[in-house]
């Protein structure tokens, strides 16, 4: 079982940077590939990010690419989203989900998830 609490979310100016942190508990979590996730209202979720056990694959959507980058500590149980040059299309509660698939091809294969991070970008 793996327990996900994400943190670093708020409001910011367009052009801003925030840090998101996924920190989470349960031994096997440094064995999943974790993934950040957002919904913005009205709109269905969306990945904007994975990355494998190890960080040798990382996976970006194409609306951040560029401008988010994903990286994980495994001796601090933490994956964290660097986002630069945010944009009010940003805006969305951001998730973050841990799978035991090595490389998942759908939400459903996400077997985890935290409760989500409000992120506000103003224009």
């Amino acid at each position: 079982q793996v327990q996900l609490v994400e943190s670093g979310g708020g409001l910011v100016q367009a052009g801003g940077s925030l840090r998101l942190s996924c920190a989470a508990s349960g031994r096997t979590f440094s064995t999943n590939t974790v993934g950040w996730f957002r919904q913005a209202p009205g709109k269905e979720r969306e990945i904007v990010a994975d990355i494998t056990w190890n960080g040798g694959r990382r996976y970006y959507a194409d609306s951040v690419k560029g401008r988010f980058t994903i990286s994980r500590d495994n001796a601090k149980n933490t994956v964290y989203l660097q986002m630069n040059s945010l944009r009010p299309e940003d805006t969305a509660v951001y998730y973050c989900a841990a799978s035991r698939t090595f490389i998942p091809t759908m939400t459903s294969e996400y077997d985890y998830w935290g409760q989500g991070t409000q992120v506000t970008v103003s224009s």
